[in-house]
């Protein structure tokens, strides 16, 4: 079986030719520096060779070749490492070749065993859209990340994360809020005052008096902000009338761009056994008193009996309800495109005559390359599901962090942004992960953000492993090092292990995070009951949620949105109509 021990990502030859490529056509000073994992991290989470060979369908390690999916329904649910195993073996599988038996396709992402979930339409309603042999998917820009209740988020300066309840105009136009005896009144203008603080005024010229944003007593409580524009630059009030201090460009529905301008897409999509399961419990036809996904053998046996009435069979039912998020690049912006996961797709087209206003003109059909992968499934014991991430070695570099070499010392790698990055600027100093630009919920067009021309920003991956600098993210690691270490192991194991030329190889595991117990989330360890990794974010979809630096209290993590044990732990699955 071929070994190949991942510091090849910092002495590979093909990505040194690739840098020089790279540094030719879009004339970026310095060397192309990939994600470099430590080769000498003590190996705390590793696969045997044995084992990982059986992952394979053909039962030996094969170059790019098919990998099953674990079997969610016997997942041992032994932390940590287990956890992190079951993520390795779902995105091997997700990015495998199509077997002939999945209805066609170039990956099993992309076959007959998943669906398209559609974007909102103008009722709040999704649709699940099969996938067909030669079909072309629909991938937009960057939406608003939403956060509890759907809403879009901002990040205040200590990284807390504080949803922005929807604005209330007038007929007219024109924001309504509440006085001081609680009467709704139009406002028709708001200026700044001395102390820099904003004064409204009603139809009339008169100063509104106790002025604050329209929301409900439960939104005031949890700290929810209302958006307002003064001289086209945004202020956020919470329910008591205060001016909330968000960060300079940490705004809602951020729009990622490359550095050399190129748009970032995203694309969900469920697997046929949370479809089913989904068309199953809209149509009745399956009872889940709990209101969880599927856990349990019982759990699937309704999901296969359902879909097979309905002249259906589930290829990899074991695998549960698989959720995936993905993030894509036109592969023609890259000067190495096989280094990537690639499938064609249909991506809005923008008149961009106006560097502060993008509007969409039209569709075009491209070949995408895949930068980003968040991979959701539940298993026995996790209706909350497992929720782990995975990322392009060439997209941000990282923030320092520690991890426990094979000595058992602990060492540091410090922040480094010199060489070429997708999302970086070579040798980029702070600040970082600022939003340039924004698509609005609703809208097409991507608008600049404050002062800001329609651009690339610097991103950095704060907690590269998912694990704050200052805190450790579980009950089992004594140290942030320490959990950083399993995750770096766990990415030197299997990576180590696969064929040379394995584009798979070239996508680092980030970490996993899920609740004790599968129990509905309070909040990241210490505090609360989130573990794991538990401030997993990735630099494509969760860009602008990371916080402003690496320390634990800073910035969010997926159940920071995703607040439920329930169905509803899925932002697509309540919007989404049944199949049939």
């Amino acid at each position: 079986m071929p070994r190949h021990p991942l510091p090849r990502y910092a002495s590979f030859s093909l990505l040194a030719v690739l840098s020089v490529l790279v540094l030719t056509l879009f004339g970026c000073p310095g060397p192309s520096t990939p994600v470099v994992v430590p080769s000498d991290a003590k190996p705390t989470c590793t696969v045997s060779a044995s084992d990982f060979a059986n992952w394979f369908e053909s039962g030996s390690v094969t170059l790019n070749g098919a990998v099953t999916p674990a079997n969610s329904v016997t997942f041992p649910n032994a932390p940590n490492c287990s956890f992190y195993e079951w993520s390795e073996r779902m995105f091997l599988w997700a990015t495998s070749p199509a077997p002939p038996s999945y209805g066609g396709g170039t990956h099993v992402f992309d076959s007959g065993d998943f669906f398209d979930v559609s974007p909102e339409d103008q009722n709040g309603q999704r649709t699940l859209v099969s996938h067909t042999a030669g079909g072309l998917r629909k991938f937009a820009v960057r939406a608003a990340q939403v956060g509890r209740d759907r809403l879009p988020v901002v990040i205040d300066p200590e990284g807390r994360m504080l949803s922005v309840i929807p604005q209330r105009f007038s007929k007219d136009g024109n924001p309504l809020i509440l006085n001081s005896s609680n009467d709704t009144v139009e406002v028709s203008r708001i200026t700044l005052n001395d102390n820099k603080q904003p004064e409204f005024f009603d139809k009339n010229g008169t100063a509104i008096k106790g002025a604050r944003p329209i929301m409900t007593a439960e939104q005031q409580r949890e700290g929810a902000v209302a958006r307002f524009m003064i001289n086209k630059l945004p202020i956020f009030l919470n329910g008591f009338g205060a001016v909330a201090p968000v960060e300079e460009g940490q705004a809602d529905g951020g729009v990622l761009l490359a550095q050399d301008g190129s748009l970032i897409y995203y694309a969900s999509m469920f697997n046929d056994v949370l479809a089913y399961f989904l068309t199953g419990m809209k149509d009745g036809a399956i009872n889940v008193p709990s209101n969880q996904f599927p856990t349990t053998q019982a759990d699937l046996s309704k999901i296969t009996a359902f879909a097979g009435a309905h002249g259906r069979t589930l290829n990899d039912s074991v695998a549960l309800a698989i959720e995936l998020k993905t993030s894509w690049i036109e592969a023609s912006s890259l000067s190495n495109p096989d280094d990537y996961i690639t499938m064609n797709g249909s991506v809005p087209t923008y008149d961009k005559t106006d560097p502060k206003h993008w509007v969409q003109n039209g569709e075009h059909t491209v070949k995408l390359a895949l930068v980003g992968i968040h991979v959701v499934g539940s298993t026995a014991g996790h209706p909350e599901m497992i929720w782990a991430t995975f990322e392009h070695v060439g997209n941000a570099p990282s923030a320092t962090y520690s991890y426990i070499n094979n000595s058992n010392q602990t060492t540091t790698v410090n922040q480094n942004t010199s060489g070429t990055w997708l999302f970086c600027a070579n040798g980029a100093a702070a600040p970082f992960n600022e939003i340039h630009q924004t698509n609005t919920l609703g809208s097409t067009d991507i608008t600049a953000f404050g002062a800001f021309n329609i651009s690339p920003s610097n991103i950095i991956r704060w907690k590269p492993w998912g694990a704050g600098s200052d805190q450790t993210p579980n009950p089992l690691d004594a140290t942030p090092a320490a959990s950083n270490t399993e995750i770096i192991s766990m990415n030197n194991s299997i990576r180590g292990m696969l064929a040379a030329g394995d584009v798979r190889a070239n996508y680092i595991f980030q970490g996993a995070t899920w609740t004790i117990g599968g129990a509905a989330p309070t909040g990241h360890f210490p505090t609360g009951n989130e573990v794991g990794t538990s401030k997993l974010a990735n630099s494509t979809m969760e860009t602008f949620q990371q916080g402003n630096n690496s320390l634990a209290s800073s910035g969010s993590n997926c159940f920071s949105c995703h607040s439920t044990n329930t169905v509803n732990v899925s932002h697509l699955f309540g919007s989404t109509k049944p199949l049939f």
